[in-house]
């Protein structure tokens, strides 16, 4: 019989595999040619794509305030990642979209994902990584994926 870690261990293995996501994504985009790229600037990118976002909805999204996700869109404007667009429905309002740029870091992270995920396949077989997927859509709320820093 194989030694089992104790039920304890879960919330950790969780957060080691939720670095080991992060840690995968940022060295397939740094090697696709986006070294300037943060983990956190992904988790923007996800409420971008597909339709943009105003700085209010990625402040919310982001867990941050309003001062912050702007001073990360200025940040993401420089590097040519955005764009700050006029707002379809609120003239106050200003839309940021992913630039061609920012779709093409977005790709790159998608693959290192795709990566990721045929490893763990490879190490666990696709039924167990099925079985994995489909235990901890049970349990996990479904909804945004946002860093908890």
């Amino acid at each position: 019989m194989t030694d089992v870690p104790p039920a304890g261990d879960l919330p950790l293995l969780l957060l080691a595999a939720a670095a080991q996501v992060t840690d995968a994504v940022q060295a397939g985009v740094a090697a696709a040619g986006f070294p300037d790229v943060r983990p956190t600037h992904g988790f923007a990118f996800v409420r971008m794509a597909p339709d943009g976002a105003t700085v209010g909805e990625l402040a919310e999204h982001l867990g941050v305030t309003k001062q912050a996700a702007s001073q990360l869109v200025d940040e993401l404007v420089t590097k040519g990642y955005v764009e700050r667009n006029p707002h379809p429905r609120d003239a106050r309002a200003r839309l940021i979209t992913l630039t061609d740029r920012g779709w093409a870091c977005t790709r790159a992270a998608d693959a290192a994902l795709g990566e990721l995920t045929e490893n763990w396949s490879e190490t666990l077989g696709a039924g167990d990584l099925d079985q994995v997927r489909d235990a901890l859509a049970r349990v996990v709320a479904p909804g945004r994926v946002r860093p908890s820093w």
